[in-house]
């Protein structure tokens, strides 16, 4: 078995130049940069669907207005390419990925507070290892999506009362790092974060046109 040098792996971007880094994955990626934008834009479509699921819970009235809201962020995440971005490190716009040009991660720390005490990082891009390592990351959100994001969006809808719901804050919240932090398992608390959504932020302004009803 050839060994391919760390700072070579590293450096290595297409299978024929570290065919181990690929093992395991489907043959139609061809660069590293290819899958990790697929992990990340998988995580992004895993919380859509959440959202999409949960409409069963929704008050039979704003079922409608909620569908619609859904179409309106799923066209969003199509247009951005669900944010995949994010773990690829020749995407370049710095601030729509997060990791550095050679693909070191750095974890962002528990959702209370501002850094990670223990300083973890991570370069998926080095080895098979590291890549199947970096899965067990998390993005976390900080105002939890199930306990609180996308029951209020249901509640704003059903009590929306001719008001719009802005449902571009709720996106933010959903699927940005407004509302995400990338964080090493040992910072990821499964607590009750006990944070809401900003209820100045729920609706739009009067003056805003394309309503929700």
């Amino acid at each position: 078995m050839i060994r391919v040098p760390a700072a070579k792996g590293r450096s290595a971007e297409r299978r024929d130049e570290d065919g181990k880094w690929f093992e395991g994955l489907e043959s139609r990626f061809k660069n590293k940069s290819s899958y990790m934008r697929y992990s990340c834009e998988s995580r992004i479509r895993s919380y859509m669907k959440e959202v999409s699921n949960f409409i069963s819970n929704v008050h039979p009235t704003a079922r409608d207005a909620y569908k619609r809201i859904l179409d309106l962020m799923s066209d969003k995440l199509k247009s951005v390419k669900y944010n995949g971005s994010y773990f690829d490190r020749t995407e370049e716009e710095a601030a729509m990925r997060l990791c550095t040009k050679e693909g070191w991660f750095s974890c962002q720390g528990p959702f209370d507070r501002d850094d990670c005490p223990c300083k973890h990082s991570i370069n998926p891009y080095t080895n098979r290892e590291s890549r199947i390592l970096f899965s067990t990351w998390n993005l976390d959100h900080i105002i939890e999506k199930k306990r609180s994001v996308v029951p209020e969006l249901a509640e704003a809808v059903k009590t929306r009362d001719g008001r719009e719901v802005n449902w571009e804050y709720f996106y933010q919240l959903l699927f940005t790092m407004n509302n995400l932090k990338l964080v090493h398992i040992a910072c990821h608390k499964k607590t009750n974060h006990n944070l809401s959504c900003d209820k100045t932020k729920i609706y739009r302004k009067r003056k805003q046109t394309r309503e929700i009803s």
